[in-house]
């Protein structure tokens, strides 16, 4: 048996969850005595692809053309593909993120592959092959069997820790075969966000709510955000008040997150914004109603104003 993980670099280097997936192959690989293939589609140096095999990778395949850079999805998917061919994978791990998200039910088809989206543990039982989901916007469980010699999954975000190990991998050039007529969409110009951390990237979320009062009053969370390095974002009644912008709202029909820690003050806690938030490792709730449904998704709760809270926190934050 073998284990292929597809995983996604910004910019030339890998971020945690790229190690994520490679933990999670390789701890599937330990109990099956299966072996863990990495391909990596874009320029990595090769210190940062060696740092692969500290999380469990015996190979990495290396994808280097230049056409790959559209991020095509019909592309890039035949690569992802011929690579699971070339190794013969009967398991496929992606990431369940918007590239991922796109790519998996490509890939599924392409392979005749059984397919199950947002995993969040190992697998129940490998014959059959079960494995557990979020449902209903994070409020339940679920435990689906997937059909097929061949599966292919994506791993939710901060569901498997990294774990690193003594380990060396064998780095191979790859080369998959894919037509110009393959790469349908072309990139005209890229427009980068600069001076602040993009939430869908950052570990750590400071969000407001209607709690905050006012448009005048987030000055406290702006400070907050620039202490930890975070991201800033709100909920959707913020958003639509015009109070901040929308490519901060974070939720349901909104942007879905996973950071390590996630700040709520002055969240009332609606299912639409938990199930964008409920992903995230830890979170951490201020809120003047002790009645508010935030504090049962929270992992840690105050009970306050959030207008004397916050310079509270900035001040500990300062402090430490």
């Amino acid at each position: 048996m073998s284990i292929l993980v597809y995983t996604e670099n910004w910019d030339g280097k890998f971020k945690k969850f790229s190690f994520e997936l490679v933990s999670y192959a390789a701890a599937v690989a330990k109990e099956t005595g299966a072996s863990v293939t990495v391909i990596s589609i874009g320029k990595v140096a090769q210190e940062e692809l060696q740092k692969l095999s500290l999380y469990g990778a015996d190979k990495v395949l290396t994808v280097e053309d230049e056409r790959f850079k559209s991020l095509d999805n019909k592309a890039m998917s035949k690569a992802v593909v011929a690579a699971a061919e070339a190794e013969k994978a009967t398991l496929v791990v992606l990431a369940h993120n918007n590239l991922g998200k796109a790519l998996a039910p490509r890939v599924s088809v392409r392979l005749k592959a059984g397919l199950e989206t947002g995993v969040m543990a190992l697998p129940l039982s490998m014959n059959p092959f079960i494995v557990k989901k979020k449902v209903f916007t994070g409020k339940a469980f679920a435990e689906v069997k997937v059909e097929g010699e061949i599966k292919v999954i994506t791993l939710a975000q901060n569901s498997f820790e990294p774990v690193e190990m003594n380990h060396t991998e064998t780095i191979e050039a790859f080369n998959p075969q894919v037509s110009d007529s393959d790469f349908t969409v072309v990139v005209k110009e890229t427009n980068k966000v600069t001076g602040k951390v993009l939430l869908t990237d950052a570990e750590i979320v400071v969000s407001g709510g209607r709690g905050m009062k006012s448009a005048d009053n987030w000055g406290g969370l702006e400070e907050l955000a620039d202490l930890l390095g975070a991201g800033m974002a709100c909920s959707r009644p913020v958003s639509d008040e015009g109070w901040r912008s929308h490519s901060e709202h974070v939720g349901q029909t909104g942007k879905i997150i996973a950071p390590n820690l996630y700040l709520a003050f002055g969240i009332s806690g609606a299912i639409q914004h938990l199930g964008g938030v409920s992903s995230s490792k830890v979170i951490v709730a201020v809120n003047k109603d002790p009645e508010a449904p935030i504090f049962e998704a929270a992992d840690y709760g105050i009970v306050g104003d959030v207008n004397v809270v916050i310079p509270q926190f900035v001040q500990a934050v300062k402090e430490l």
